[in-house]
């Protein structure tokens, strides 16, 4: 098909995913931004009440999958649409959960509508726009997810300190709100049968979706997730309690995380298209930087100096997301001819989560039972396991570029 050419119109089509994006952060991330204060206001346990995130997580990976085979064979645009619906409806419902089995319930239902955001938006993006425009586009629309991040953490204080983090979720769905109405009136609509772009390689052969290398593939994109979501949601739990902060100080910390993303995105970006065009070396790289800065943190955390604890967190998330952008973003389109992108792209991100949940439950769990600085030894061997894994499968990913392009 003819790719879209008006520039001003695709930075337009951008700039609409990324809100889109950014909402869908600000209606799933909102409820491990406050979790800290709903501790301490309602009494119940971090562990028992990081259920609902660990939940969320659960059926936001198991619904990618779903949503990644109906993104390739129904309306992206109105499958995008229900998801937000529902996310507001869900974000409504929090404040008025009597328990914590409650909100466990509610929040699963919302990772689940939160699946049918990113494999359709994925495959719209690869229908619409050339290869260079969806690189530049994925990257992009991932500013709005460290944009939402940013704002959550911003407001997420300030409406506490006001009111109470009930009002957090009511903010969100406004946002929700606010997002469907814009979607529906200007996104553009996408055939089912559009043929979508190809990768920076052009793609011949099409190696299947679990070829014994996408599966480790798979495997390493777990650990990303674990490291991504899990340091992201506990840290400022982490600085409270080692470094004697106030709820709301420590929550504040979260902002510097999405800023080193923003970073972080955008040198991986530039890694990817201007120096390593293999994605696994280069996500095996950026793992790499994530380890040191991991090993660091760990170093450090008997020093007890918030500022290089959120500055070396900052890298390391800011590394996971990094490895997301290019295992997540630029894997999908190698799929492009076989018509599986949205499939593919939601099969992928469904590692993220499995990972996410992994790491949400067990980061509590582990600082509980065995003390922070354990737990940052974990981080590390994660981190070091990711890299490893991704410097091995660099060789047989090569193959297959030079086998596609043939």
């Amino acid at each position: 098909m003819a790719f879209l050419q008006d520039k001003k119109k695709i930075n337009q089509i951008i700039f609409i995913f990324a809100c889109c994006y950014m909402v869908s952060y600000i209606t799933r991330i909102n409820f491990g931004a406050v979790i800290l204060e709903m501790v301490t206001d309602t009494g119940i346990s971090k562990s028992l009440l990081s259920l609902s995130v660990t939940g969320s997580f659960i059926t936001y990976g198991a619904g990618q999958i779903v949503s990644g085979i109906c993104g390739d064979k129904f309306s992206p645009k109105r499958l995008l649409l229900l998801g937000l619906g529902v996310t507001t409806v869900m974000n409504l419902l929090i404040p008025l959960c009597p328990n914590a089995y409650a909100m466990l319930c509610v929040w699963c239902v919302n990772g689940f509508a939160q699946a049918f955001m990113w494999p359709p938006m994925v495959r719209m993006m690869a229908s619409i726009f050339s290869p260079e425009d969806y690189s530049r586009s994925i990257v992009r629309v991932n500013w709005g997810a460290s944009i939402g991040t940013i704002l959550v953490y911003l407001i997420a204080p300030v409406l506490i300190s006001f009111f109470s983090w009930r009002a957090m979720f009511i903010f969100s769905a406004v946002c929700g709100i606010i997002m469907m109405v814009v979607w529906q009136k200007n996104c553009p609509e996408v055939s089912v049968n559009t043929v979508f772009a190809k990768p920076k390689a052009e793609t011949g052969k099409q190696a299947g979706l679990f070829s014994p290398l996408l599966l480790v593939i798979m495997f390493s994109i777990i650990l990303m997730g674990m490291l991504r979501d899990g340091v992201t949601t506990w840290i400022p739990t982490y600085i409270s309690e080692t470094c004697n902060l106030s709820n709301v100080i420590s929550i504040l910390t979260g902002v510097i995380l999405p800023i080193f993303t923003i970073l972080s995105t955008n040198v991986s970006e530039m890694l990817y298209t201007k120096k390593i065009s293999n994605p696994v070396l280069c996500s095996g790289v950026i793992f790499a930087v994530g380890s040191i800065a991991s090993l660091v943190l760990f170093f450090l955390s008997g020093y007890k100096i918030a500022a290089l604890s959120v500055l070396f967190s900052a890298l390391l998330t800011g590394s996971m997301h990094g490895v997301n952008l290019i295992l997540i973003g630029m894997i999908p389109p190698y799929f492009a001819k076989t018509g599986n992108v949205s499939t593919v792209s939601g099969i992928l991100n469904s590692c993220v989560y499995i990972g996410s949940a992994i790491s949400t439950y067990g980061i509590a769990v582990l600082s509980e039972k065995l003390g922070w600085d354990k737990t940052l030894l974990v981080w590390f061997a994660i981190a070091a396991l990711g890299t490893v894994i991704c410097f091995l499968c660099t060789g047989p990913w090569q193959k297959k570029m030079e086998t596609d392009k043939e």
